[in-house]
Order: C-alpha cells, then structure tokens, then sequence
C-alpha cells in the first residue's frame, strides 16, 4: 500500500507545470476575450462615470390593491433593462431598492437622454380602436384620417404605419382608406361605442351594433355622454403640456380622449376600450424589408391570447371606413401610432411599414417589445451625478489600497523574504484575473465598477494574502520538524488547503448572504468579494502551490539560504528524524 502512494506524490511534485500552464492559458484566452469584445477597460458605475439617478415608485391602480409585488417589480425591472438596452445604453443600472421603488442609473453617454425618456415611459402599453381622430391640434374643421402606407401580414394584408409622412397613394396603401371622413359618421362611430358592452370579452374592445330596444332614457344617457365627450375632444389641445398630461387616462374599459405627435405636429384622438394588451406582445422588432423593397418595417408576433384577439379586432375594423378602420398604440396613455387595418391579421403576426427611417422603426419596435410593465410608476425624483466626487474618492481609495499593498510587501519581505516573490507573483496573478473578468462581466451581465466594489476588490488582498500566509506557515512548520523542502511542501499542502478552503468557504457564503440581503450599491461591494474569494482558491491551487513546488527543486530555496524564508536554522528545525530498529523477537519463548 504504501508504493502506490509514494508514486502518486512522486507524480503530483513532478507536474506541477501542467496546473501553472492551465492557469496561464486561461489568462490569456480571457485576455484575448477582452480585446476581441473591444471592451478592455471595467464598465464604470455611475458614482465614477457620472449621469443622472432616476427613482420610479410604483402606485396602485385602481381595483388592482395587490399588484405591486416582488414578481411585479421584477419583471419591470427586466423590462426596463431590455428598454434601455434595446436603445445601446448597456451602460445604465436598474435595480429594485425597497418593496416599491426602483433604481435606474444612466451613465453619460450619447443616449443616455433617450435612455432617460424611454425609462420614464412607465405606463402600460395597449392597443385601442381609433373612432375620431382629427390631426394637426391646430385644425379646427372637420377631423381627417391622418395619412397612413400600406403594409401586408402573415396571410393577409397587416396594418400600416401611420407616420404623417406619406399619403395612401399607391394601390398597396389600401383603396378603402378615405382622406376624410364626416362628422356625423365619426359620432356615431363614438355612439355605437358608448352603447356597446365596455366588458372587454376574447376579442377585445368591438363596436357593438346599437341595441333597436333600448329605452328612451338609456338613449338619452348615450346621447349626452357622446356630448360631453365631443364637447372634451373639442376642447383638448395637445400643444398645452398641461392637458397633455391629462389626456389618454381612464380604465381598460373606457373611451378615452388622447394625444399623439403625426410627423412633429400633435394631433388628437377619440379611443374606444382596450382590444389587446402590450403585455401579449411576444416580440416586435424593426426589419428592412430587401424583398419589395418597402423600406424598414417593424414586425409583432402575438401569444396564443393576443393572436385571437388581434384577429377579431382587425376583422372588424377592416370593414370600417377611415378613421374608424384605425387602431391606435398607446403607451404611457399617448399615441405613438395608429395604422389601419385592410384585412384581418391572422396568424399571430403583423407589419407595420411605411416611410420609417431605421430610428423609428427601432424606437418603435422598442415600444411594442419592452413597454408592456406590470405596473404603473411616477418618478420620484431625478438626480444629476457627477464623476467629480467619484474621482475624488476612488482616488482616495486606490491611495488607501496602494498603501495597504505596501504594508503587505514589507511584512512579507521582512518576515518571509524568498517566499515574499511567491505571494507577490500570485497577488499579480490574482489581479490580472480579476481585471479581466471585470472587463467582461460589463457587457455580459451588466457589472459595472462603483466604489463599494473598489473596496470589495481591496479588502479581498488581505483576503489572498492569509491564503499565502497559510501555506506558508504549514511549510515552515514541516520543516521546524526536521523534514527537507520538497516532502515539507507536499506534506504541508493538505492541512493548508483544507483551512484555505474553509476560511475562503466563510468570507464567499458572507459575501453571498450580503449580495442577496442587501441593495443598490452595497451589492458591488458583495459581489466582487465573491468574485475575488473564488479567485483566491483558484490562485493557491493552479498558481501558488505548482510555483513553491518547482521552486523547491532550486537550490536557492531547496537548500534553505538564509534569504529564502526557508532556513532551518533561523526556523528552529529539530535534528532529522530517525527510526531506530526494534530487537527481533527470539524464536524459541524459552531463550528470552
């Protein structure tokens, strides 16, 4: 038994190589990563790189007391970073802090002010017929049907985009789309409306047939609401912020009045109850359509709910005259579009094209994919931040960190000399690693460097040194009982390596329990500890172990100079062990 293990010890001091070879490749394939990804310096956070902090608080609708939720604010939070995102600001942070507010960090960068005004859109997206619409707020005449393209879907004509730009001329932009539409259709339409179930059913909101037997005073009462909301479609101007503001609200149920911008202008809209929700939006994004040359085009896929009511609200408007055979988009109770429809949209997907520029296909197919939340929110506040101060106390702390490394020179010079260029070569090490891990995280999974992190990343020096020191001391102990270097660093390695990997196992489970309790910026501080604590284990166990190994084969170190912390004499070493031989036991009991 005892062959078998001195083989295998032979062969694990004789390979030390291969574990030091493994670590360097992995340096340098990370490296290679980071260059190839053109993102070779760590993402800053905004308390280093500047921007502005919005907070969002979420509010309860009405009827809906429970809504705000954990599951609630997390989904709005992966929307709000798929929407910031999607516009190539991978830059800025959004994270929950408490149960009701959520945290989004714009960095300064060339959209950050988009970025800004997309996060700040936090009302829910829907899809709404349109039944008055008059374009231009300053038109006072009869409304008009706002120029509209042609576009076509799976399996039958789609809506079109209706952007202001181009006027329904060719036979693709649908014959059935009149310029303009009388005043007393367009009431009726609004009517119709008002008479019919405001119940939302499977196919969304319809224009139900007016009723033959309703009664006097239920007409009466249809009447005089079709007034006052004519009387409030009449009086909104969209050019005053103020009504603006107020304008697009009201239940799922209601015919709502809203605003929308046409080409620059502000126009004005008179919407039936909701048909489809954003939320059953699977996806939409923005396509250039290279096979009839319609330019770009933005394309929405519905889920199996989405898809019938689409289909049924479509049917119906497409037997509508215009601008009855419109359904408006609405997001943050504003229209930012409203095609028409020619044919019933089957299939589950649509398209919308027209005379996009690439810009507003994309902010487009933004909207539709990432506006549906959960919940409504208002922005609390709105900070400006500067690097400045940042600067100045990341500076502080690369001072307090540089002076901390220093202290741990010396005292690793003065006191382990030889083995000091050990723990020197593995803290480079471990620094190279995590540079270049930081590099990456950033356009991975959004890690950005803020101050608490900076600390973590200091803190975690002493965290690799005790590693060093550890191994260190076992190795000293082994030779203080009188072994030679090489069986001493092999010897000393299990003993070392089970009180690195528990206290390693403490530091990571702290940094883990703090990453998951806490919020905001103390999280950076969490998880780079973590990140350095994995790191550590890595570096003893494919650097710093193979390292002593192959050095103890030198003379310098094996023979134990007086400059290599390895002296026996300066260590106090016991004479070598000997083993001394038992008398054999006689033969015969009598002869003893």
């Amino acid at each position: 038994m005892a062959a078998p293990k001195k083989g295998r010890s032979a062969s694990a001091q004789s390979k030390p190589g291969r574990s030091l070879a493994l670590i360097l490749i992995a340096l340098v394939a990370l490296t290679g990563g980071m260059f190839a990804s053109g993102h070779t310096t760590p993402r800053l956070g905004i308390d280093l790189a500047g921007g502005t902090s919005i907070t969002l608080t979420a509010i309860n609708e009405p009827g809906q007391p429970n809504a705000i939720n954990k599951t609630n604010m997390d989904t709005a939070v992966e929307i709000m970073n798929r929407r910031v995102n999607g516009l190539g600001v991978s830059e800025a942070e959004v994270q929950t802090q408490g149960d009701e507010n959520i945290i989004v960090n714009i960095p300064k960068g060339t959209d950050s002010e988009e970025a800004r005004d997309q996060v700040g859109t936090t009302a829910k997206l829907y899809f709404r017929p349109v039944l008055q619409s008059q374009v231009g707020s300053g038109a006072t005449e009869t409304p008009s049907a706002s120029p509209s393209t042609s576009a076509s879907g799976s399996g039958s004509p789609s809506p079109s985009s209706s952007d202001g730009k181009d006027e329904a001329t060719s036979p693709e932009s649908g014959a059935s789309a009149s310029p303009s539409s009388s005043t007393t259709s367009q009431g009726r339409a609004v009517t119709d409306a008002l008479k019919a179930d405001p119940t939302p059913s499977g196919s969304g909101s319809e224009s139900a047939k007016a009723s033959d037997s309703a009664s006097p005073s239920a007409s009466a009462s249809v009447d005089a609401e079709t007034q006052a909301l004519q009387a409030k479609f009449t009086a909104l101007d969209c050019n005053d912020p103020k009504q603006r503001a107020q304008a697009g609200k009201g239940k799922t149920t209601d015919i709502v009045v809203a605003c929308g911008q046409d080409n620059g202008s502000w126009s004005k809209f008179v919407l039936g109850p909701v048909g489809v929700d954003g939320t059953e939006v699977e996806k939409a994004e923005a396509l250039l359509d290279t096979q009839n040359g319609t330019g770009w085009q933005v394309v929405m896929d519905f889920d199996s709910k989405g898809e019938k009511k689409f289909a049924d609200i479509t049917g119906q408007l497409a037997s509508q005259t215009s601008p009855q055979n419109e359904f408006a988009i609405v997001l943050d109770d504003e229209v930012v579009s409203h095609p028409y429809v020619r044919a019933a949209v089957t299939g589950g997907k649509a398209e919308i094209s027209g005379s996009f520029t690439q810009e507003e296909a994309q902010n487009l197919g933004n909207m539709l994919s990432y506006g549906a939340l959960p919940l409504t929110f208002k922005e609390s506040s709105v900070n400006t931040v500067t690097a400045a101060l940042g600067g100045e106390q990341l500076e502080a702390g690369l001072i307090a960190g540089a002076i901390g490394l220093a202290l741990v020179v010396v005292y690793l010079v003065a006191y382990y000399r030889g083995l000091a260029l050990i723990a020197l070569a593995s803290l480079l090490m471990s620094a190279a690693l995590t540079y270049v891990i930081m590099a990456l995280l950033g356009p991975t999974i959004g890690f950005a460097l803020n101050l608490p992190a900076v600390c973590g990343a200091i803190v975690a020096i002493g965290i690799t040194a005790d590693s060093f020191i550890v191994y260190f001391e076992r190795v000293r102990d082994e030779i203080r009982e009188g072994r030679t270097l090489r069986p001493a660093v092999e010897r000393a390695w299990p003993r070392a390596r089970r009180t690195i990997l528990v206290s390693d196992f403490v530091s990571f489970l702290a940094a883990a329990v703090l990453f998951v309790v806490t919020v905001s910026k103390v999280q950076g501080f969490a998880f780079t500890l973590g990140l350095t604590t994995v790191l550590d284990v890595v570096v003893v166990f494919f650097f710093t172990k193979p390292l002593l190994t192959l050095l103890a084969r030198t003379k310098f170190f094996g023979n134990g100079h007086s400059w290599s912390g390895l002296d026996p004499k300066r260590l106090g070493a016991r004479p070598p062990l000997r083993r001394t031989r038992r008398p054999a036991a006689p033969a015969d009991p009598k002869e003893a």
